[in-house]
């Protein structure tokens, strides 16, 4: 660290015509002498919560050994080389989820307790009720901090917010997990563009960013005269985090651009669509995770939801050889070929989430490490089995070093008959990130085997 008389506020944001851009942490943002020792004793808690939908096969993903040194089966082989940073929890149940006299709808159920711990209510009208939700929660602490209290993400688009999606039940029980309270559920964001301009934009009208786009090309432009002066005032160590955190920011812009410009050959003929939302998923789902490492880098918001795919998900895969839809492929009946198929998409949701920890792992997180050894993820899913619709045996994934308070390196089972809630889970998750929480949803207390529930991180 170099130590300069320069010390900028934390929340400094360059601003030029139709563009605002925030910063991401530099030395010069604390005071001199005590920025190293304050991000080493507190790092910034952040927290992402991913969405997986219709379930999982277990036999190609829970690991044999229980504890440390665990293996790795097929599906999750993909994060091996995060071991470190990595707890497998199986064994928890999404007990909400269950019909409770109400009509089928289980995946409706399965997406609405997820991360509420409560019971859907049964309608297809405006009168949707679940509770709130462990990432709302987490914003509204750690949201005190940021521009943005939270950011709610997905891949798949439904416009249909009432009306019945499954026997009777509201579509937007599928169409998000994030609920402010339990009454206010929130619309999860499926456009890149969109969501870069809600990081950097300045609050524009939409005409007025678009016209400001067209006529420079990038966001950046509107501040080049401003970055090159704060630029000039830095130390050596805050002007490369600068230039790299920069390079981030434009090629997410260039790669929005590149999706937009691709669906303009005159020889397609294709539906109406958002023109910002690359043609396929994996580019889609990739560009989303670009979009949360600048959130976090930023420090534009501090938690962030992302449904990678809606229940009752009709999307297709074959760039790794599945035709068949994912719902119906995921009731495989006990087919080998079924099952298969179904731990291939796994696995491919995987993949797609290793992506996002190597860049987290790759991004420097001011003189507290990377941002990977900082964030809290939680990646799961509000089915087990999918083929009878069970709400036992959840897959989770804990990915992150909590700021030195999560272990990783360990399968932390627990017997399916027990019962334990998946809300006992987030409530010990929130404790990490110093948010503590004594009920939430159906929770009966936190996870010990996590470690010591008391060993909260500062905010």
């Amino acid at each position: 660290m170099i130590v300069t008389k320069q010390v900028l506020p934390r929340r400094t944001i360059l601003r030029g015509m139709g563009a605002c851009l925030a910063l991401p942490l530099l030395d010069a943002m604390v005071p001199a002498f005590t920025a190293v020792a304050r991000s080493a004793a507190a790092p910034v808690a952040r927290m992402g919560f991913i969405y997986t939908p219709n379930g999982y096969i277990r036999e190609y993903w829970t690991p044999d050994i229980v504890g440390p040194n665990f293996d790795f089966k097929a599906s999750l082989q993909p994060l091996e080389p995060f071991r470190d940073k990595l707890t497998v929890v199986t064994g928890l149940s999404n007990l909400q989820a269950e019909a409770m006299g109400s009509p089928p709808g289980p995946h409706s159920r399965a997406s609405a307790a997820w991360v509420t711990g409560t019971h859907a209510r049964f309608t297809e009208g405006a009168d949707v009720q679940a509770g709130v939700s462990a990432d709302q929660i987490a914003a509204q602490a750690l949201g005190r901090h940021t521009i943005l209290p939270s950011l709610e993400l997905a891949t798949e688009q439904n416009e249909q917010m009432v009306g019945n999606c499954e026997a009777g039940y509201s579509c937007i029980y599928q169409n998000t997990v994030s609920w402010r309270d339990a009454d206010t559920p929130l619309p999860m964001e499926v456009h890149p563009r969109v969501v870069f301009q809600r990081l950097f934009g300045d609050g524009a009208t939409p005409d007025e960013q678009a016209r400001h786009l067209q006529t420079t090309g990038s966001i950046l432009d509107a501040v080049t005269d401003r970055i090159n002066e704060l630029s000039r005032r830095l130390g050596a160590s805050d002007q490369r985090r600068l230039s790299q955190y920069l390079e981030s920011v434009r090629e997410i812009e260039a790669r929005i651009q590149r999706s937009e410009q691709h669906i303009d050959d005159p020889t397609l003929t294709l539906p109406p669509r958002p023109r910002d939302i690359p043609q396929t998923f994996e580019d889609h789902v990739k560009l989303m995770f670009d979009l949360q490492v600048a959130a976090f880098q930023a420090d534009v918001t501090r938690v962030i939801t992302f449904q990678m795919g809606r229940e009752l998900s009709p999307r297709t895969y074959p760039e790794i050889g599945v035709t068949g839809q994912h719902h119906a492929t995921s009731h495989h009946g006990n087919q080998q070929a079924k099952i298969d198929e179904t731990a291939k998409i796994d696995a491919y949701h995987v993949s797609l989430l290793s992506y996002f920890v190597q860049k987290l792992q790759d991004t420097p997180d001011g003189d507290a490490g990377t941002m990977l050894d900082n964030v809290i993820l939680l990646f799961g899913a509000g089915l087990g089995n999918p083929n009878p619709h069970a709400i036992i045996d959840l897959p989770n994934l804990v990915i992150g070093g909590g700021g030195g308070r999560l272990k990783g390196n360990q399968h932390v089972a627990y017997p399916v008959n027990d019962y334990v809630p998946e809300a006992n889970l987030l409530i010990t998750l929130l404790g990490k990130a110093g948010v503590p929480l004594e009920q939430l949803g159906d929770s009966t207390g936190r996870l010990p085997e996590l470690g010591d529930p008391d060993d909260l991180v500062g905010v």
